[in-house]
């Protein structure tokens, strides 16, 4: 058993062994690397079938969790204490509980092992004292974990935290994925790395959902970058043409530039929180106002940058629309519940910290409202003027991905999270209907040369289709109304809304957004399914692998958005009080320590009137365009003689948008083809005159002076002294030669010399 339960808390069996909903995907993926050529199916049969067993775990967790969450809500309104019942169904604990460690719980006979070994799981946040008027207590994160290594003293534990949004994005993740794994099985049929494809396909889930599930940040860079990795295969499935291998490095390296970011933003949480890695404790100690206010700043700037470029925010999305070179399924995985919302849900799980840190309630701006609300409307501006079908919704996934992280920097969580799941099903379900239109139009996405009338040939596409641009579009009462209604509500500058502060530019940059979004997929629609058929091909409905699960996500995108449905509109429709703000009770929790306690906006029923219009106007303006076109020339794309052909001002900023507002050509062009050019040259030069001529003066100066050293010292003075000593010496020896004759007489004389003189010296001497 990966985890034991804490003796005196009760924990559902799908929190403490949520690790397996990950491990089944990771599985798969070994399996079909191993196996999958030898399968009737290649592989694909094992692929559907984990991501389908770990999809109904999901499901089961994510019913346990609202039962539980319920079950809280219903004890507050009935006025039982924690203190009466010792734990809630949902596994919340008085503070006593709460405070509990490894080693004070009592353990019984079949949990000691476990306990032995380091596991427990328990309820991770202390219970917020409650003020009057705040949130009633619910949603307290689940940590199961067990000792992971040891740093000397220092301990880190892996495991699983389950919460609100973890369990959201567990059925977001699994659901889509299912659909994306049935629909590929047609679409990428016949490619030549078929089982190479479900295998990737497996393992990007397998990262997504084991990041979801994560504990602590270590945890969380581990993800983070192996859903980068997969991306990067997924997006160069293709590599044999240079574009795709060329995108697919584009996407590893502008998120690589984000990733310094998360390390140092990481780092610096670890420091400053007390050298934890524990994503609840990091957060409460950020709310209670532990940490250090600096800190907490430099950290969430610097997880911005990670934000930026994994989720696509200005001015680090430029890979995302470039991704689109990969298959289609992996576009619509990507876009719609992995890759690019990853950032937003780090946004989500280090709330205290980014709520702290950027200052958000009581303010008019912060960097992340800034930085949302730019790339919302840069977003939307350069999908109105593309013409591949794939780069207009990648394109609105940047938008909309602005549009989350404006609602969180304004303090609307629930908006943000909210429009995170909405989005995912409109928008798996258009990226899945572009790839149905291209798979009858010979794989092209060109929606002005190729495409046109093909609402005849594909009804099942063209209903669907239209269902997810009208949910996009935030058209009632689809499921994007709901959610966009309450990110406009959350900025708190419409009458009667009273946010978390004063957030004008944000709230003006929304209802713009609001516009855009309808007129470019007014457009889209019109070029791709209206006027006269502009391709060559024999265009027909896809089979039911494909139309099937664009049929289910058209569904979701209708009924998804009641399940957060404001008060004010509940009253309105006559509807049961009790289904109100259902996603607001089931992701958000409340009186926690680890959350900040955030005030709600007022939904304004004004406010949602004025949105819908100011899109609805948009998307009609659009429309007589193009039926003017239509009636001019029923197989025209656009008007040649149009504004950008009369007006200057209007071509100027048409070449702006064209040209991307410039940025790839600032990245590969003047950035990367400085480097590669005048840098590199000046580089080289000052290599070969500056270094490598210093290197040669000291090269020449060493031999000079070893010369000098030879000639006049080794051999001038060293080896003359030498040869002096030797003179000397030999003689000396001739001399003694000459002496020792070896005649005794010879030798007494000397002696009988040598004491005279010696007596001499003596008597002298004394």
């Amino acid at each position: 058993m990966f985890a034991a339960e804490a003796a005196e808390t009760a924990v559902s069996w799908f929190y403490t062994h949520a690790w397996v909903i990950p491990a089944l995907p990771a599985a798969s993926f070994v399996l079909i690397l191993f196996f999958g050529k030898r399968l009737p199916f290649k592989g694909a049969e094992i692929g559907i079938t984990a991501v389908a067993a770990a999809f109904v775990l999901a499901v089961l967790t994510t019913f346990t969790w609202i039962g539980d969450v319920q079950a809280e809500i219903a004890s507050h309104e009935e006025g039982t204490t924690t203190e009466e019942h010792g734990t809630t169904e949902g596994g919340a604990t008085t503070e006593e509980e709460h405070g509990t460690t490894e080693e004070e719980a009592p353990a019984t006979s079949e949990e000691e092992e476990g306990l032995a070994s380091g596991e427990q799981a328990a309820p991770a946040a202390p219970v917020a004292e409650e003020e009057e008027g705040g949130h009633a207590t619910r949603g307290a994160p689940i940590l199961t974990e067990r000792t992971w290594f040891s740093n000397g003293a220092d301990t880190f534990r892996i495991g699983t935290l389950i919460d609100g949004q973890s369990v959201m994005l567990l059925f977001v993740v699994t659901f889509i994925s299912l659909l994306v794994h049935v629909y590929s099985t047609d679409y990428v049929h016949g490619d030549r790395r078929y089982t190479h494809f479900f295998a990737f396909l497996s393992l990007f889930t397998a990262a997504m959902l084991y990041y979801v599930l994560s504990s602590n940040t270590l945890q969380m860079i581990m993800g983070w970058e192996l859903v980068g990795v997969c991306s990067f295969g997924l997006i160069g499935h293709w590599w044999e043409e240079k574009a795709n291998s060329d995108a697919a490095l584009k996407a590893f390296f502008t998120n690589r530039v984000g990733d310094i970011g998360l390390l140092v933003g990481m780092i610096t949480l670890y420091f400053a929180s007390g050298k934890t890695f524990d994503v609840v404790e990091i957060n409460s100690k950020a709310i209670s106002g532990e940490t250090s206010h600096t800190a907490l700043l430099v950290a969430s700037l610097c997880l911005m940058a990670a934000v930026m470029s994994k989720s696509g925010q200005f001015i680090l999305h430029t890979w995302l629309p470039d991704a689109m070179a990969g298959p289609t399924p992996v576009s619509a995985l990507i876009h719609a519940a992995t890759m690019v919302v990853a950032g937003v849900y780090l946004i989500g799980r280090l709330y205290g910290v980014f709520w702290m840190g950027l200052s958000i309630p009581g303010s008019s701006i912060n960097a992340m409202a800034v930085i949302g609300a730019v790339t919302t409307v840069g977003g939307g501006l350069l999908a109105f003027v593309q013409r591949d079908i794939k780069k207009v919704l990648a394109y609105s996934t940047v938008s909309q991905l602005g549009y989350m992280v404006l609602a969180l920097g304004v303090g609307a969580y629930t908006a943000g999270m909210f429009h995170l799941f909405t989005h995912a099903f409109f928008k798996a379900c258009l990226f899945l209907g572009a790839g149905s239109v291209s798979h009858a139009c010979h794989h092209s996405f060109d929606m002005k040369a190729d495409m046109g009338g093909l609402r005849k040939y594909m009804p099942k596409t063209f209903i669907t289709f239209v269902i997810g641009s009208l949910a996009l579009a935030g058209i009632p009462p689809l499921a994007g109304f709901w959610s966009k209604d309450e990110i406009l509500a959350g900025a708190g500058v419409w009458p009667g809304t009273e946010g978390n502060g004063d957030y004008w530019m944000p709230f003006v940059f929304g209802m713009i957004t609001a516009a855009l979004t309808a007129a470019y997929m007014t457009r889209t629609v019109w070029l791709t399914f209206f006027g006269e058929y502009r391709g060559h091909a024999h265009p027909h409905e896809s089979g039911p692998r494909i139309t099937t699960p664009l049929i289910i996500l058209a569904f979701m995108a209708v009924v998804v958005g009641f399940l957060n449905l404001p008060g004010p509109f509940v009253e309105t429709l006559g509807l049961p009080a009790g289904i109100a703000h259902r996603f607001e009770e089931w992701v958000e929790p409340g009186g926690i320590a680890s959350f900040p306690p955030i005030d709600h906006a007022n939904p304004s029923l004004t406010l949602a009137i004025v949105a819908s219009l100011l899109a609805a106007g948009a998307g009609f303006v659009v429309l007589r365009y193009y039926k003017a076109l239509y009636a001019k020339d029923a197989h025209a794309a656009e008007y040649t003689d149009g504004l950008r052909s009369r007006n200057t001002l209007a071509a100027a900023g048409y070449r702006v948008l064209e040209n991307k507002y410039y940025l790839d050509h600032l990245y590969t062009g003047i950035i990367a083809g400085a480097t590669k050019g005048p840098i590199a040259d000046a580089a080289y030069w000052i290599n070969q005159n500056i270094i490598d001529g210093i290197i040669n003066t000291v090269g020449k100066f060493s031999v000079g002076l070893g010369r000098f050293v030879y000639h006049f010292i080794d051999q001038g003075m060293v080896d003359e002294a030498v040869n002096v000593s030797g003179r000397t010496a030999s003689g000396s020896g001739q001399f003694l030669r000459r002496i020792q004759t070896g005649q005794i007489r010879q030798y007494a004389t000397l002696m009988f010399g040598s004491a005279a003189l010696l007596a001499a010296v003596f008597i002298i001497a004394i």
